[in-house]
């Protein structure tokens, strides 16, 4: 059965003020953030898991990071943006929040920085949602910060609707970032470290509970 967007966001409950201008802001700007029913069904599995320190790869304008605070008021999140304006906005939003205590930005190529950067830190939960063509590396990076029995939620493996289209109607200068999230997304579900799902929610999630 197929269920429309616009059926399942009447079932959110509305955001604060803060939160309705960072989505105002990210349409406006095109900034992409994390679409809204996809957020609401990973805050859930957040909530079920009670992780107690989140690790965030793709700030973006931090919205994520603070719904993620918002929802979970003990954990402590680092996230790590390359974009330094766009990580300067997400810094001024999360003081706006009150959120700076338990929200750490780092400006840096997630692939680059080392894990001094991180202070030695291991996470109960790691999100990806940063270059899409580059999944699979963060996961191999990231995942040994993983503590047992952790989660690693990976955001847009629909890639806006390009993952499912045949390899020949996706724009040329896209195929290498559809074919890359095809091999990691068949890579990781037969991962024999990793419990697999993929989730059809907002834009694709796969969500990856550590053995």
């Amino acid at each position: 059965m197929n269920v429309s967007d616009e059926f399942l966001k009447d079932l959110i409950k509305p955001r604060s003020d803060i939160f309705m201008e960072m989505e105002q802001y990210a349409k406006e700007n095109h900034v992409p953030i994390m679409q809204l029913v996809g957020m609401e069904s990973l805050l859930q599995l957040l909530s079920l898991q009670k992780p107690t320190s989140i690790l965030e790869l793709g700030t973006a304008i931090g919205y994520s990071s603070m719904r993620m605070a918002t929802k979970l008021t003990e954990v402590t999140i680092v996230t790590v943006e390359r974009d330094e304006q766009k990580a300067e906005l997400a810094k001024s939003y999360i003081e706006r929040a009150n959120l700076q205590n338990r929200i750490q930005v780092i400006i840096g190529d997630a692939l680059e920085i080392s894990q001094e950067h991180l202070a030695n830190q291991t996470f109960d939960a790691i999100f990806i949602d940063a270059a899409k063509g580059q999944y699979k590396n963060f996961f191999e990076k990231y995942a040994p910060l993983l503590n047992d029995g952790g989660v690693i939620y990976c955001d847009n493996l629909l890639l806006n609707g390009l993952s499912e289209l045949p390899m020949s109607e996706v724009p040329r200068r896209k195929r290498t970032m559809v074919r890359n999230q095809h091999q990691f997304m068949e890579w990781l579900i037969n991962h024999p470290d990793y419990d697999t799902a993929f989730l059809p929610v907002g834009d694709g999630m796969l969500v990856s509970i550590k053995r």
